[in-house]
């Protein structure tokens, strides 16, 4: 029963957190009704599956409508649950959207970690977490929406949370401070403008509906990323490379 695949929901995110860097994710798995009446599951497993359904329709919910104009009663509707059960789980709609981008902003940040750590160059760490960022929203739309574009679009309490979820990037680039050569020193604020210029390139491409080619933005990214820290031309060269980089052992 539980078995049932559903591309694109916030479960399968977590779920593929579990693999390997470079490693094939499993598919999601979402989590179907439950039959009415006694069934005589456990209540652990009737809570979870609740739970389960009411994120995957958050996901899904706010997919087709925008966090904005979403309602409870869409998510319980999606989810096949009453309100006072989406309730027991959430405090408000917040609350469940919150549940749904953590799930998917830690897979995302602990896979582009995963990433980085298996190079010792620091141009290549870049790029590897970069192209494990783009791979994954690539290839799951409603993910892509839900952690890029959504969150500026709610605001307040939201926002706020994906502005902290992008600081594991913002780490990652500080780590090639050591890398610039010239004359004056980097200004404190460049990697979260860096950062910002990503993410907003990002969102530009979701909105217009062209987020299954944002792996394609690879080259020119890194090239963006590389240049205060390398210069322009070494930028362009490491960035334009055809050769892919090799995990070390």
């Amino acid at each position: 029963m539980v078995d049932q695949v559903a591309k694109g929901t916030a479960k399968g995110a977590a779920k593929r957190s579990t693999a390997k860097a470079g490693e094939p994710t499993p598919p999601a798995e979402a989590s179907p009704r439950l039959p009415a009446g006694r069934h005589g599951l456990p209540r652990e497993f009737i809570t979870q599956n609740q739970r389960e359904r009411i994120i995957t329709a958050m996901v899904d919910t706010v997919a087709e409508r925008g966090y904005n104009a979403t309602t409870v009663a869409h998510i319980t509707k999606a989810a096949s649950v009453s309100r006072r059960t989406f309730y027991e789980h959430f405090a408000d709609k917040e609350a469940c959207f919150l549940a749904a981008y953590d799930m998917v902003a830690d897979h995302i940040r602990a896979s582009m970690r995963a990433a980085a750590e298996s190079f010792g160059d620091w141009p290549q760490q870049v790029r590897a977490a970069l192209a494990t960022m783009l791979r994954f929203l690539s290839s799951e739309p409603e993910l892509a929406r839900l952690c890029m574009v959504e969150p500026v679009a709610a605001g307040g309490e939201i926002a706020a949370r994906h502005r902290a979820s992008m600081q594991g990037f913002v780490q990652i680039l500080k780590a090639g401070r050591p890398e610039h050569s010239g004359s004056r020193p980097l200004p404190a604020a460049t990697e979260e403008t860096l950062v910002g210029g990503i993410v907003s390139l990002i969102v530009r491409e979701i909105s217009a509906g062209r987020t299954a080619d944002l792996d394609q933005l690879l080259p020119d990214l890194v090239e963006l990323i590389l240049a205060p820290y390398l210069g322009n031309e070494e930028a362009e060269r490491l960035a334009r490379s055809d050769a892919a980089p090799t995990p070390e052992s």
